[in-house]
């Protein structure tokens, strides 16, 4: 919002707007009272006017409520945390930025149809969505308006890049890692690191994000002579997975690789040691949170890649210190962290567009965000990398992060 507005333009945008989620988060309210003021995007849509130019608006879809909520919330606090800090020092430009924020629940047709509202709305980028499977349903809805938007979360490759058609989503990027990658540096770190010869898998079939971490990690460590004595999959909502296990168990692996999300994997982990599986657990960067589902004896020493090494700079620590300040630790992830990268980065190219003197909502707006992103982000100074070169396929260069679960806390092991 421009400093010097007139009372008379402050009492309009008053009337054309709903209340603000913390500083600058505008969640349109639902008749009902959804948490968080989270809207649901098969909802009608009131109320939503603001006075044009005087603000920008960044869309952010997620899973703010249900299973998967932990990672929903975080990417928004995330965001939503670097966007407050960036609209305190005066904004973009002379603008405000302005969340518009909707729940999806974890659905995809939600995912789209909360999309196509904030489109309505007159956002000009979005960060999300945050599971890939929302993520690739958005995209079919972004590629064609070329809509700026990047993921903080959603992992698979064709998120980005739609190999059978050999087609780059130039609109999309992101700032956390691919499938492929994470499965591929376990199998690395299992055999170089951990001196494995053996591995299974338990994966959930159906999943994106599970599935890609599996195929890249079988695939590497055919190539690094680790032999995969068992792949066991299971579906989506299951509870008990003592068979796969006992069929696992009884291979002997000297690793178990659990490419899934942090709530199946404490359950797993919790009846692998049931059965009697006594190698090492790995698992991708959805174990992020893994302790607040099972007990720090049967998850001790377990070891999971990340994006993000807690407490590793003094960048970091502000980070942390900020948002648990605003927020609490409960949400304080590994995505939490590439959310506020995410708005780092998206604000910056934003700004490119706007002192460029382009028209929000243009093709050539649009068209100059995205160029920003892929060209201007190299010497931002980020939380989980310092700065973000973009491959060929918009996926960020950076490391990995090793976890591991040390007396029921998850700590940084070392850089790999």
């Amino acid at each position: 919002m421009k400093k010097f507005l007139s009372i008379a333009l402050i009492l309009v945008l008053m009337l054309g707007v709903f209340a603000a989620c913390g500083n600058s988060a505008k969640d349109t309210e639902d008749e009902n009272n959804v948490p968080n003021n989270e809207a649901v995007g098969d909802l009608p849509d009131e109320g939503n006017e603001t006075v044009s130019g005087d603000t920008i608006k960044i869309g952010m879809i997620g899973c703010h409520t249900g299973d998967y909520a932990q990672y929903g919330l975080g990417v928004k606090n995330g965001a939503t945390l670097y966007i407050d800090e960036l609209n305190a020092n005066g904004g973009i430009n002379g603008k405000q930025v302005e969340i518009v924020a909707y729940d999806n629940k974890g659905n995809n047709q939600e995912a789209i149809t909360a999309f196509n509202r904030a489109v309505d709305e007159g956002i000009t980028a979005l960060i999300g969505d945050v599971l890939t499977g929302n993520t690739i349903a958005v995209v079919g809805e972004a590629y064609p308006l070329n809509l700026p938007m990047i993921t903080p979360s959603a992992t698979a490759a064709t998120v980005t890049y739609d190999d059978e058609t050999d087609t780059v989503y130039g609109n999309v990027f992101r700032t956390c890692f691919i499938d492929p990658f994470q499965g591929e540096k376990m199998a690395e770190y299992a055999s170089e690191v951990l001196s494995a010869k053996t591995a299974a898998i338990l994966f959930e079939t159906g999943n994106d994000y599970s599935v890609g971490l599996k195929d890249a990690f079988v695939a590497k460590c055919a190539e690094l002579d680790v032999e995969i004595v068992s792949q066991e999959g299971y579906a989506t909502g299951d509870k008990d997975f003592k068979s796969q296990l006992t069929t696992i168990s009884s291979k002997n692996p000297d690793v178990l690789f659990c490419p899934n999300y942090y709530e199946d994997d404490g359950l797993i982990i919790t009846q692998a040691r049931e059965v009697g599986f006594k190698g090492i657990v790995l698992g991708g960067d959805g174990m992020s949170g893994v302790t607040g589902y099972a007990s720090s004896e049967v998850l001790e020493g377990t070891l999971y890649v990340s994006g993000y090494a807690p407490g590793s700079t003094d960048a970091v620590k502000a980070f942390e210190a900020a948002y648990t300040e605003k927020y609490g630790a409960e949400t304080l992830n590994m995505f939490a962290a590439t959310a506020y990268d995410a708005a780092i980065v998206m604000c910056n190219a934003l700004a490119v567009a706007e002192e460029a003197g382009l028209e929000a909502g243009t093709d050539e707006y649009k068209q100059a965000v995205i160029d920003a992103i892929r060209d201007n982000s190299a010497e931002l100074e980020c939380i989980t990398s310092s700065g973000y070169a973009f491959d060929e396929y918009n996926n960020p260069v950076k490391d990995a992060v090793i976890m591991k679960v040390e007396d029921g806390e998850e700590v940084f092991v070392e850089i790999f």
